[in-house]
């Protein structure tokens, strides 16, 4: 057991001037803790942010408005979410169990590490874990790993399921520091790895996610996520797709999509984007779009399978969120 301190804070302020480099922001802890049980994070000060005030679930200037303490359950069954957001919700639902879902916070579901097991043991090589250590995953056991953004240094997959939603959306993410706010799309938050896979996204020394805004989106109303994965609860994602249609006629007029389970951060697909508006829903016209989704991918030996899972499960959620049979 590593010696760290513990500070609780009650306001935003004493929280940020307490974050020194070795801090870690605390809220459910469902990773940190985990993560520091396996000494893969070891912390010099834990800060308990569970009494900061930033937690509130509103409609707001044109924008769906989430505080990063609320938790994911509540997030879930809020009205307001169900009601304009229903892919939100679904990705949420689809999370963990519902014992973490009550504990975890929206924030730290957007931060939380990948699920890589090389990652979690302490023993094998990751540059993540220790930049320039190597990539077990690459010759290792890899089917669960990322087939899109990959690098040489790394192929983990990004965990978050409501990420994946968020992105589709267009979320953004507020930020906060002791020199104020700045907001950042959720999507150029999180960082290909390249030769650098431990800077996983762009938050800076003493900043902390305070909010995530979703413009609202009418047809949003139109949207489904689906999760593929080895069993129905309580498993991560070997593919997902998050997606929302807007027709007129039977023509695609618009559309958001993206993936799950198979990128080193959340995938928005927008060539597929692309390639639909203007046709016909139909699953032909999905299939054939669905191809451009893995442009770039490079599978791994026991991975292969992923290209075509991915560009089947973008069809089947095109079909559910258009509601065509």
């Amino acid at each position: 057991m590593h010696a760290f301190d513990y500070a609780s804070p009650s306001t935003v302020t004493d929280a940020l001037k307490l974050a020194k480099p070795g801090s870690a922001f605390l809220a459910g802890g469902t990773t940190l803790v985990d993560l520091m049980k396996l000494d893969v994070m070891t912390p010099d000060r834990v800060i308990d942010v569970n009494g900061l005030p930033l937690k509130g679930i509103r409609l707001h200037a044109g924008a769906l408005r989430i505080g990063a303490l609320e938790r994911m359950s509540d997030v879930a069954a809020h009205p307001v979410v169900t009601a304009t957001h229903p892919m939100i919700s679904r990705t949420l639902l689809l999370s963990a169990s519902g014992q973490l879902r009550n504990m975890a916070s929206i924030g730290g579901n957007l931060m939380q590490r990948t699920r890589c097991d090389y990652f979690r043991d302490v023993t094998s090589a990751c540059n993540k874990r220790l930049p320039g250590s190597g990539c077990s995953a690459l010759t290792g056991i890899n089917r669960g790993h990322a087939i899109l953004g990959t690098s040489d240094s790394c192929v983990a997959t990004h965990a978050s399921d409501v990420a994946v939603a968020f992105v589709a959306l267009e979320a953004q993410v507020v930020l906060r520091s002791k020199d104020g706010d700045r907001t950042v799309p959720l999507e150029d938050f999180y960082r290909l790895p390249g030769n650098t896979p431990e800077r996983e996204n762009v938050l800076g020394p003493g900043e902390l996610i305070a909010e995530v805004v979703v413009p609202t989106l009418p047809w949003a109303r139109n949207s489904t996520y689906l999760k593929i994965r080895d069993r129905q609860s309580y498993e991560f994602a070997l593919t997902s797709v998050a997606a929302a249609v807007s027709l007129k006629r039977g023509v695609v007029q618009d559309v958001r999509l993206a993936a799950g389970g198979v990128g080193t951060k959340p995938w928005r697909l927008r060539n597929v984007e692309e390639a639909l508006k203007g046709s016909v829903a139909m699953e032909r016209t999905f299939a054939d779009a669905a191809e451009s989704a893995v442009d770039g991918a490079r599978p791994l030996p026991h991975n292969a399978f992923k290209p075509s899972l991915l560009k089947r499960t973008i069809v089947r959620a095109l079909l559910d969120a258009a509601g065509v049979r």
